[in-house]
């Protein structure tokens, strides 16, 4: 048994948005909405039914709990297709739904790959892909779990696990188009200010 703290696979997003977010998430229990979490809140509800149903060779299921003990994560996927293969075995093909489109960067491909290591080591299978369905052009976009993503989803999983074990909230660095973007701009405050957002949120309530 691991005797690691758990990493939640969605918390691994939010690391790579920035790292600072997940601090502030996981340190200091901060959250906030705006419309976009809003959006993807509505998203997921629509799926995060435990459900399953079988047809054909294809077997779905829905809101699936899923952890890596070696790794120390855990999470609960939006959809796991299981598809069966001609000696009888099935291969799991995770489904991450997000609002939006397709992005420039990496994070939802790095989450869905942490759900693909929890399958494998739960299943005893190799999962090689996966696929992210996005809102805004209603279609799944195929992610390959080539040794690239894997690194990276490692990678990621680590960096997470030394901001939790040094309890170190990293100093905001303000990017207009990704701050504004951000529903905790206000708590972090990241314009000229590097103090936690609990001591900041301490002085608010000092000055009411």
């Amino acid at each position: 048994m691991s005797t690691l703290e758990s990493i939640y696979l969605s918390q691994l997003q939010h690391y790579l948005f920035c790292p600072r977010q997940f601090a502030l998430i996981e340190l200091e229990d901060i959250w906030t909405e705006n419309q976009w979490t809003a959006e993807g809140q509505v998203l997921h509800q629509k799926v995060n039914q435990a459900d399953q149903q079988k047809r054909g060779d294809v077997r779905t299921v829905w809101a699936l709990r899923l952890a890596n003990e070696e790794l120390g994560i855990e999470g609960v996927a939006d959809v796991v297709e299981y598809h069966k293969q001609a000696d009888g075995t099935e291969i799991p093909y995770p489904i991450e739904y997000k609002r939006g489109k397709p992005k420039t960067h990496r994070a939802d491909e790095v989450q869905l790959c942490a759900q693909a290591l929890c399958l494998e080591e739960m299943h005893g299978v190799s999962v090689p892909e996966g696929a992210l369905f996005y809102g805004e052009v209603r279609r799944r976009h195929p992610v390959i779990f080539d040794a690239e993503l894997r690194d990276l989803t490692a990678q990621t999983i680590l960096a997470c696990r030394t901001i939790v074990q040094t309890k170190a909230t990293p100093k905001a660095i303000y990017k207009a188009k990704k701050c504004k973007a951000c529903s905790l701009i206000d708590p972090c405050h990241p314009k000229g200010f590097h103090k936690s957002a609990a001591a900041w949120l301490a002085a608010q309530l000092t000055e009411d």
